[in-house]
């Protein structure tokens, strides 16, 4: 099947290669005097800080989902697209990320060790700037969607909780930013359930990045509500898993982290070798996640003798940029 494994092209310029996605900086021009840049998204999956497989049409999924949300949020908020010359590739302003990630949720839901679930049931009440009241289920409906902020680790620290004081007060966003960026998510946040449970889905929570450009703009960046940056449940089904005390039905693309992390020490082992009918099988559950938030069918691109081929051709304007 077609992947897209990386996209290393020496004809473009300043590249930066990410754990999913290849960037590359175009130079400042007068009608972009802030610069552009391109970010390419390969069919790479990552997880315990490694790349663990390539996803056949990954790729074109994640970065087809985000157009199709861009399309549809761009009265509440602008963003950074620019273009997309390829199914794969989008091009954008280049900004000045501001350095919170805003994480908006609806749900007590969550895995990691900063999730609003995990903190409720070691007993906190108060997280983030917030208070969640007592007698709340597993996965049960937030009162209100709240904004559950970090500290974005640039150096590859740690992200840290935060609460809407402390950012303001830290200097990491003034009052009029965070005003801006935390009303703004969360109009984001109840378009994009809105438009998901017409769908027949839960978006259950999300996280946004948000950048400004050089007129101080504060413009959405990066992705809005793909499977990989949010997190979906299948409305069937959700109110009886709610019952019964168990995980509410979803797209799972979690199926290879589960089969390599049961047969290694993934942080410290090489990774075996990932069996061709689970690598399809999670294809499979992308373009399956992209036809429910999307209602529409999924078309594969495939122009070229390959995906890299067919993005070398569209990108060549750029070349020598």
């Amino acid at each position: 099947m077609r992947v897209l494994t990386e996209a290393r092209i020496p004809e473009l310029p300043n590249p930066y290669f990410g754990k999913v996605r290849d960037c590359y900086d175009l130079p400042p021009t007068p009608d972009f005097p802030e610069g552009r840049r391109i970010l390419i998204s390969s069919d790479r999956i990552s997880a315990f800080d490694r790349i663990l497989a390539a996803i056949p049409y990954k790729g074109q999924v994640l970065t087809q989902v985000a157009r199709w949300w861009f399309d549809r949020t761009a009265d509440i908020c602008g963003n950074h697209v620019v273009a997309y010359p390829d199914a794969n590739v989008v091009i954008g302003k280049r900004l000045t990320i501001l350095p919170v990630e805003i994480v908006v949720r609806g749900y007590l839901a969550g895995t990691t060790g900063t999730s609003v679930l995990t903190l409720y049931k070691k007993g906190q009440r108060q997280m983030y700037g917030h208070t969640l009241p007592d007698g709340l289920r597993d996965n049960e409906a937030l009162p209100q969607a709240i904004i559950t902020p970090t500290s974005k680790a640039f150096d590859g620290g740690h992200d840290e909780p935060l609460t809407a004081t402390e950012i303001v007060e830290q200097g990491l966003l003034s009052q009029a930013q965070w005003d801006e960026v935390s009303t703004k998510a969360l109009a984001l946040f109840a378009r994009g359930q809105q438009m998901a449970a017409e769908r027949g889905l839960i978006l259950v929570d999300t996280k946004y990045e948000f950048g400004v450009d050089l007129d101080g703009n504060i413009l959405l960046a990066d992705e809005i509500h793909t499977p990989d940056s949010s997190r979906y449940w299948l409305a069937d089904g959700y109110e009886t898993a709610l019952r019964d005390g168990t995980r509410p039905p979803s797209f799972d693309k979690d199926v290879i982290r589960a089969w390599v992390a049961a047969r290694c020490d993934p942080y410290k082992d090489t990774i075996p070798e990932i069996p061709a009918e689970m690598i399809e099988a999670t294809s499979a559950v992308y373009i399956q996640a992209f036809e429910a938030i999307t209602g529409e069918t999924f078309v594969p691109d495939l122009e070229g003798a390959t995906v890299l081929d067919r993005v070398r051709a569209h990108l060549a304007p750029y070349f020598g940029a």
